[in-house]
């Protein structure tokens, strides 16, 4: 590790005007973005004592190789600029909110000619309508089920709606008044709409004028002595009250509103956040977070602020309005006050307030959230405990095992999946700190040769991986002077390739390891550990070396590994499948005439797999845009005439019959 006073800057060369700073280590990788309103006395600080720094900004700082910074105009320029920053380069010192859980939303797609309702979870896309998220995936299905009944809207996905449009019969949702069968003009599409936008409307909290609207039907028809339409609109009434009894009132103005509560502790911080709107909870979220330094808590709403609704995806949907409510309860204000205001209202479009509730039902509502924070932040330190430790000693044992000069914080995996030489893709996994970095994940295709050549493969993609990491270096040295470091400087795309690794597994045994260590000889890298792990026995493999290395059956160490192997092999294995499953309907139809790519991926699009277009018949072909009758008889016989290929489960293999 580096000695701070080797870069610290020269007395007097910091100005004190208020700025944009960064922390990046010798490699170039940006390590820690700040802001300060004083940036000569803020980056004073982190050359002080190091005993009076934090544990973690001792780290940072002593890994750090240079400090740069940036200065600007006002304190609103710098709370962009710091956020622009962090986003493109993911600092590891920076503080990163996650998720104790992954929250389901409901979604309705509103882009759609038919629009659809569901349950999901992950990224979001524009043109639908998101309501939540909610604390369990069971109450909102549980909602939804309920609502059917009342707004009979589809919910079957676009493979079960096609079919249906195909057959010309609906599926049992519309024999059982779930769904009002727009598959097969049961009703209009337009008319299925307004029934989506009441559906919306409900889920937006505005539900007193749907249940008048109901009463006044249902008092009409009982006047025209239509009774079992009034029992019918009776017992959508019934299921409308149960499904708003879920969300209790709780202010009752209306307010729309975010309330945040954090708890903390020397070494982590848990944020939870309720969403308040038209005067209902209707979802609630939480994060926990490491400490990277000693920050007040009003430093850390002001982070968390920035990292929650700063994002390009917070503006919501238009049709929906802002995902920035018109009032952010806080347990303290940010440290940059007004000026964090002003940047979410340009967000929102509008007037953001951002206040301290002291009394009334707003801060009885705060002290519901602040309990939910501390009982969150209580209950994964108890997971936490345990865990943390676990890794710990993976990491070192794998350290003892490997001779290794410190524990490989960061490892990468390496394996190749193919079918008899054919497809021939592999893997790249990567763990920090003994966890999944699925962002870092990456796939190769090797078409450099035919067959079942795993040790060759093997020396490709790891010479590939290598050759990367070297031109990165090359490039970000040839930008140091200015310029951002992690960013290509003609495509503008992140370098997902400059962060060296710790230790390469590869999955196999001696061969495999001896390639790869061929792959860094020729490349002249001798600063990477390797080693491979073989399935039959469980062996560690390292290079230039006869006998394995034995780790024990319950070592934490060996299961790291394996763990790492195994998530190789599953990811290689998906992608060999897709590219499997493309080949194999790319040969299946390749003697069609008059059947190009773009048709091909629209019988793909509208039957959602081989095993459905396999089973489809000639007039349900026909039905794809772009096809007619003598077209979809030429796809038809060339698919029955192809040989049946299924799949053995447990061995990855083809079988023929």
């Amino acid at each position: 590790m580096a000695d701070p006073s080797t870069y610290r800057p020269a007395p007097g060369t910091i100005p004190t005007e208020p700025g944009v700073y960064r922390f990046i280590d010798s490699h170039g990788t940006v390590l820690y973005v700040g802001k300060a309103k004083n940036l000569r006395q803020r980056l004073n600080s982190y050359f002080a004592d190091p005993a009076s720094l934090h544990f973690r900004t001792q780290t940072m700082v002593r890994t750090a190789a240079k400090v740069e910074w940036t200065v600007v105009q006002n304190e609103l320029e710098s709370l962009q600029l710091e956020y622009t920053w962090i986003q493109q380069y993911d600092p590891r010192f920076n503080v990163k909110y996650r998720d104790d859980k992954s929250y389901p939303w409901l979604c309705v797609t509103w882009a759609e000619d038919v629009p659809r309702v569901y349950v999901g979870r992950g990224k979001k896309k524009k043109g639908n309508r998101y309501f939540g998220p909610f604390g369990q995936a069971w109450a909102i299905r549980e909602t939804v089920d309920l609502l059917l009944r009342v707004f009979p809207m589809r919910s079957c996905s676009t493979g079960v709606f096609n079919s249906a449009r195909a057959s010309g019969r609906p599926c049992l949702l519309a024999h059982i008044g779930k769904c009002s069968a727009p598959c097969v003009e049961w009703i209009s599409e337009d008319d299925h709409r307004d029934l989506a936008d009441d559906f919306c409307t409900f889920m937006s909290g505005r539900s007193q004028q749907l249940t008048r609207r109901l009463e006044k039907s249902m008092q009409a028809a009982s006047d025209n002595l239509e009774f079992e339409k009034a029992a019918v609109l009776r017992d959508s009434l019934v299921a409308l009250r149960q499904a708003t009894e879920k969300n209790a009132i709780v202010f009752s103005d209306g307010t729309d509103a975010d309330v945040i509560a954090i708890a903390e502790d020397p070494l982590e911080v848990s944020v939870q956040i309720f969403h308040v709107r038209s005067g209902r909870v209707s979802g609630e979220r939480g994060w926990v977070a490491d400490r990277a330094d000693d920050s007040s808590s009003a430093d850390l709403v002001e982070a968390f602020l920035l990292q929650f609704y700063a994002d390009a995806d917070a503006a919501g949907d238009p049709d929906q309005g802002s995902a920035v409510p018109r009032e952010i309860l806080v347990p303290e204000l940010p440290t940059s006050g007004e000026v964090m205001a002003e940047l979410l209202s340009g967000v929102r479009g509008s007037k953001v307030t951002i206040r301290v509730p002291q009394r009334g039902d707003k801060a009885t509502l705060m002290d519901t959230v602040a309990r939910n924070a501390a009982e969150a932040l209580a209950q994964h330190k108890m997971k936490r405990a345990s865990d943390l430790t676990t890794r710990n000693r993976a990491l070192e044992e794998v350290q003892t095992a490997l001779a290794l000069p410190e524990p490989p914080l960061r490892i990468e995996c390496f394996d190749i999946s193919h079918t008899q030489g054919q497809e021939v893709v592999a893997s790249m996994v990567v763990f920090e700190d003994g966890l999944p970095r699925k962002s870092e994940y990456r796939r190769f295709i090797i078409r450099s040769f035919e067959g079942s050549d795993d040790v060759r493969a093997m020396h490709e993609v790891i010479t590939r991986r290598l050759k990367r990491l070297l031109d990165d270096r090359a490039s970000m040295a040839a930008e140091a002077d200015g310029g951002p470091v992690l960013v290509d400087a003609t495509t503008g795309a992140p370098r997902r390739f400059a962060y060296a690794p710790a230790l390469i597994v590869v999955d196999g045994g001696q061969p495999q390891v001896a390639a790869a260590q061929r792959a860094m000889d020729d490349l002249g890298i001798t600063d990477i550990a390797l080693c491979g792990l073989a399935k039959r026995l469980e062996e560690v493999w390292v290079p230039e070396d006869d006998m394995p290395v034995i780790l024990p059956r319950t070592s934490e160490g060996l299961y790291l590994l394996q763990r790492l192997r195994d998530e190789a092999h599953r990811f290689a294995i998906t992608h060999h499948r897709g590219r499997r499953s493309a080949a194999m309907l790319q040969s299946a139809l390749d003697d069609v005439p008059g059947l190009g790519e773009v048709r091909r991926k629209a019988l793909v699009s509208y039957f959602g797999s081989m095993k459905k277009l396999r089973a489809a018949t000639v007039a349900e072909i026909a039905q794809v845009p772009g096809f007619g009758p003598t077209l979809a008889g030429a796809v038809h016989d060339a698919l029955a005439d192809q040989t049946t290929v299924a799949l053995n489960t447990a061995t990855g293999e083809l079988i023929e019959g």
